[in-house]
């Protein structure tokens, strides 16, 4: 089989269920931003994370792949997808480890800039683009229907992404790098 199928050169693509949209869609978008942020982890999975991230960021791969395809059919066709919906027990799972993480850091005293080690500001690319698929989610919803547990996953997923690139510093013994404003005189 080969991957080209020309069906997408007049701009246009295909949705699970058999309707066809415009490639600047906001379905697309929204699923797009999500498959790029699924990458993005890909790639902090590369570099090399804390023992204790790599399963979760693995996990939280496969779900970003059920949510990319939820939004990628046709609202109405969701229930014949081959994929499972996501629940709120993987919100509620989200929760439980910024939690988890969150102990092993100490307090924030400021506003912290993207940065430290190689892992965690890859982690704060991927928490970036977390934010913008949640904000091309929202624009979908504001469209067509879209689960709500599809926008609380992506909002709860944003805050645990920041808070594993503070612990990517904290293991490796480099802090987190301060906000300090700019000299305004």
């Amino acid at each position: 089989m080969k991957i080209y199928t020309k069906t997408g050169d007049a701009g246009e693509t295909g949705l699970f269920g058999g309707a066809r949209v415009s490639k600047a869609s906001a379905r697309v978008e929204a699923y797009g931003e999500v498959d790029e942020l699924n990458s993005t982890l890909g790639v902090a999975r590369a570099i090399g994370l804390p023992e204790s991230m790599e399963g979760l960021l693995a996990q939280i791969q496969l779900e970003l792949f059920d949510v990319g395809a939820e939004l990628a059919a046709v609202p109405e066709k969701t229930e014949k997808l081959f994929v499972p919906a996501l629940q709120e027990a993987s919100i509620a799972r989200l929760e439980e480890a910024i939690d988890r993480h969150e102990e092993q850091l100490p307090q924030l005293q400021t506003f912290i800039l993207p940065g430290g080690t190689h892992a965690a500001a890859q982690l704060h690319v991927a928490r970036t683009v977390c934010r913008r698929a949640e904000r091309r989610v929202v624009a979908l919803a504001a469209q067509s229907p879209v689960r709500d547990e599809l926008r609380h996953y992506l909002n709860r997923l944003s805050d645990l992404l920041f808070v594993l690139a503070r612990v990517a510093n904290h293991s490796a013994g480099v802090p987190d790098v301060p906000w300090k404003g700019r000299d305004r005189r």
